[in-house]
């Protein structure tokens, strides 16, 4: 499939970035993120997120400013790109010095400009550990795998705008009914891990990272569903 630039009025602009963390991690929740590879635009829809903040212990801001990280340090709308995992993960910065909101995990998207080729492409991209084909459900289930599945990489775009005619994030008026809330994954003991600032699609609880719906979890003291009429809600930070 021969593609084109997308139109610019269907990316998002650099003001939708800049807002709160936690407010911007909701709102991402549902928009695709299209990542041209040669001909072909991979697609993906952002079905888990996680808000940092320059305050936050686990936040990479809070270690200070580096060259490395100035991009969180950017106004809202840049791309922070760092290795965790063995791989690329991604990050938009948001409103303020320092906070950014985390691209946890997707669910492969595919449409008019995203066909079945792009998928393929994506799949390609991502095999599993023994080389086959990894479905699309597990294909971007992980912050490293959205990252190899849809080729982004850090050198290339860490610190950088977005490019409508190479990288951007969309609205395609996708419906989030519902968003569960609940603490970040893998952030060490006594650096904020309590801090409910992670938020999944609640339609596809099952094919995140980790399911904040899995057996033992309890509504009220694990995780909280927000209904998206307050979803555009942040929680107050820790000491304000």
């Amino acid at each position: 499939m021969t593609t084109s630039a997308a139109p610019p009025s269907l990316a998002l602009p650099d003001s939708f970035f800049d807002r709160d963390a936690q407010t911007l991690a909701r709102d991402l929740l549902g928009k695709v993120i299209r990542h041209r590879q040669g001909d072909l635009w991979l697609a993906a829809r952002i079905i888990e997120t996680e808000a940092y903040y320059l305050s936050d212990k686990g936040s990479h801001a809070s270690l200070g400013f580096t060259e490395k990280r100035k991009a969180l340090f950017l106004d809202g709308g840049h791309i922070y790109m760092y290795y965790a995992r063995g791989g690329d993960s991604l990050n938009f910065s948001a409103h303020g010095p320092g906070n950014a909101v985390l691209i946890k995990s997707a669910y492969p998207w595919t449409d008019a400009v995203s066909d079945a080729n792009s998928l393929a492409r994506m799949q390609l991209n991502n095999p599993d550990a023994s080389g086959n084909v990894r479905p699309p459900e597990r294909l971007c289930a992980g912050q490293t795998l959205l990252c190899r599945a849809l080729g982004l990489k850090v050198p290339q775009w860490d610190a950088q705008r977005f490019d409508p005619q190479r990288f951007y994030v969309e609205d395609c008026a996708l419906v989030v009914d519902e968003i569960i809330q609940t603490t970040r994954l893998g952030i060490p003991h006594g650096r904020d891990e309590h801090l409910p600032y992670r938020f999944v699609d609640a339609a596809f609880a099952r094919v995140c990272t980790r399911n904040p719906l899995r057996r033992g979890q309890v509504e009220g003291r694990d995780f909280a569903i927000v209904r998206r009429a307050t979803a555009n809600l942040p929680t107050p930070k820790e000491g304000s």
